[in-house]
């Protein structure tokens, strides 16, 4: 049976599938992508320009709006379905699936707020729908703290920051961030917002020169005096406590962004195998590949673990424990996979035509995202302990 087969199997398993009940098959649409963006995306490693073909073809199979409800106007797709389908891109391309993996985890927590907490999040996915509106996220890099200053002014506030790690924003249309405002109240307040990346003050500076995942276009955003309304504000929250905003965010972006690096280290496998199946019989190589084939098990399980989670679990401290521990499994197991793929086949995964090296590179980024590993542990520790998780 293919991996294909199997992706396909499991992602009717988990209950996220339109397959074989004539809804969208994402899984297909996906299946296409992959191919027509596989031989650009080494291109665009190598000038470390943007996936802009990537970002076509899932604009052209309706990819930026499948997870908005149905009745909202979107696609109606499955969760777990468009974990996969990321997957399977980013066999290909990684920097396309994880760019995209940014945009679809807004979507995908603005719509279980609206399901689930009723939530006025309905006018953003309508928007998302009927615009095809691609958002960009800043939250990786502002997390529990943000960055950047909100300053009260007549009718609402203005907005100063520095805004890294902006996936996608070359293609975006929405900045969705925070800043911090000073309550004289309150004390420290994040707010949190929605920009047009191309109002007045905004701008994108060309920073994305990177290690790996180079054609992902996650350049700095810069914000000066940009006005946001008070109407605005979407949400506001103390600044660098867990709040519930970040327990859904936890629960439901983690599996979509590491559904892109099992897929890099399934790209890395599948290559490995390939040039080890041509090689002379030898002692080691066949340890080698079990070993190749332990960590891309533990990879695959780890994010089966991420999605079921997100869509089974209720948001909370305990679920985003769940969610953080398999988020370092399958970071550490992807890792490890590519690692062991370059150690199947030899000295030819030095050459960049092969395109092991960049998998290794990309993979890296898994290392970066929160929780990083040693907060992971710290927040996963104190909540064994029974002690507060802000401490």
């Amino acid at each position: 049976m293919s991996t294909a087969t199997i992706t396909r199997i499991a992602a009717g398993n988990i209950g996220t599938g339109n397959i074989g009940t004539g809804k969208t098959d994402w899984l297909a649409r996906a299946d296409r992508v992959a191919a027509d963006i596989a031989e650009a995306a080494a291109r665009h490693d190598a000038d470390d320009s943007f996936v802009l073909e990537g970002y076509q073809r899932l604009k052209e199979e309706g990819f930026f709006k499948s997870l908005v409800p149905a009745e909202l106007g979107g696609g109606g797709a499955g969760y777990g379905e468009i974990c996969h389908a990321i997957r399977q891109i980013a066999a290909s391309c990684g920097a396309t699936a994880l760019a995209f993996s940014m945009h679809s985890h807004l979507v995908a927590a603005a719509a279980w707020r609206w399901r689930h907490q009723n939530a006025p999040t309905d006018g953003l996915l309508k928007r998302v729908a009927a615009e095809d509106l691609i958002l960009v996220s800043s939250g990786g890099s502002d997390w529990l703290k943000s960055a950047g200053s909100a300053t009260k002014t007549e009718g609402g506030y203005l907005i100063n920051a520095r805004k890294i790690f902006s996936s996608g924003c070359p293609a975006g249309d929405l900045l969705v961030t925070s800043a911090v405002y000073d309550d004289p109240e309150t004390g420290p307040t994040v707010l949190h917002f929605a920009v047009p990346l191309k109002a007045a003050g905004v701008t994108i500076l060309d920073t994305w020169h990177v290690m790996g995942m180079r054609g992902s276009g996650s350049h700095d955003t810069e914000l000066k005096n940009v006005f946001v309304l008070d109407a605005a504000i979407s949400g506001r929250r103390e600044q660098g406590k867990w709040h519930m905003l970040f327990h859904i965010i936890s629960m439901i972006a983690f599996p979509l962004i590491y559904s892109a690096y099992l897929g890099v280290a399934e790209g890395a496998r599948a290559t490995a195998l390939a040039i080890a199946r041509k090689k002379p019989e030898d002692a080691n190589l066949a340890y080698l590949v079990g070993e190749m084939e332990n960590a891309f098990a533990a990879a695959a399980m780890a994010v089966e673990e991420l999605i079921r989670n997100a869509e089974t679990a209720m948001p909370g401290p305990e679920a985003t424990n769940h969610a953080v521990i398999a988020r370092t499994l399958a970071g550490q197991a992807a890792i490890r996979t590519v690692e062991r793929a370059m150690e199947v086949a030899g000295g030819a995964s030095f050459y960049r035509r092969i395109g092991l090296e960049r998998a290794f590179r990309d993979i890296q980024g898994a290392r970066f995202h929160p929780l990083q590993e040693k907060a992971q542990l710290r927040y996963t520790g104190r909540l064994a302990l029974g002690l507060d998780i802000d401490g």
